[in-house]
């Protein structure tokens, strides 16, 4: 069992460092790049601003009875949300949608092309498939996973505003200042300093997953399930990890 997860760290690795020796040599399809950004980041929109709305309206109902147990009146309910939307649940949130949704197509896409020996053709025409279908996917992620995640911190908050004006009396101009004056700039780079890390994480694993997929359609499915529980479990794992570095050096 240790063996070949040692096996399986070396071959990520040798794969994550073979795209980023072409991402350094400026070895990109650009238009490549512009269709995986468009299928991460414009595509997966809409699932962001329903989950991220709704989370950030249940985030002021919660928070609204909680200090009314409390405090005998809705406080607070603007940092609180503030907070937990930026520094922990977005980042984490959009992470876990992108790994359903983009992580998943990209294992299935690669591993089709294994069964269908599209992967073998790229050799034969001497083109690495890291090259030509890895490394598009990497810098999509990367650039994109950390915008969608500042959508899905104003999405939260509009969500919890919209919530606070209508059942807590809460004042738009009192939630935003409240907003203001609690959310620094650190509080912002904490989350999306995370979302960098999240969206390596996704794609590692779905790249590695789908290039190491079965010879058949049952093990490309088994491989796409895998590599969404897999990057979803080490996306908490380092959650902690990233949270407790970061709190270290006082970004928060």
């Amino acid at each position: 069992m240790l063996k070949k997860i040692f096996k399986c760290i070396c071959e990520i690795v040798i794969m994550t460092k073979a795209v980023i020796i072409y991402i350094l040599k400026c070895e990109v399809f650009l238009e490549d790049v512009l269709v995986q950004m468009i299928a991460v980041g414009w595509k997966s929109v809409l699932i962001v601003f329903l989950s991220s709305f709704f989370i950030g309206m249940v985030l002021a109902l919660q928070i609204g009875y909680a200090s009314i147990n409390f405090f005998s009146e809705p406080v607070f309910v603007a940092t609180t949300l503030g907070f937990s939307l930026v520094m922990e649940l977005s980042p984490v949130l959009t992470a876990i949608i992108i790994t359903a949704k983009v992580g998943a197509t990209i294992t299935a896409e690669l591993g089709a092309m294994k069964i269908t020996e599209q992967l073998d053709a790229l050799y034969t025409l001497g083109t690495n498939p890291i090259k030509y279908l890895a490394v598009s996917r990497f810098l999509a992620c990367f650039f994109m996973l950390p915008i969608l995640t500042v959508f899905s911190n104003v999405f939260g908050i509009c969500g919890g505003m919209i919530l606070s004006k209508s059942m807590w009396k809460i004042t738009i101009s009192t939630y935003f200042s409240e907003i203001l004056s609690s959310i620094t700039v650190k509080t912002f780079f904490h989350g999306f300093i995370k979302s960098f890390f999240f969206a390596l994480i996704v794609v590692i694993i779905s790249c590695y997953k789908g290039f190491n997929a079965g010879n058949n359609t049952k093990e490309v499915g088994k491989s796409t399930t895998n590599s969404v529980t897999y990057s979803m479990i080490t996306i908490f794992i380092f959650d902690y990890f990233l949270t407790s570095l970061l709190v270290t050096l006082k970004i928060k």
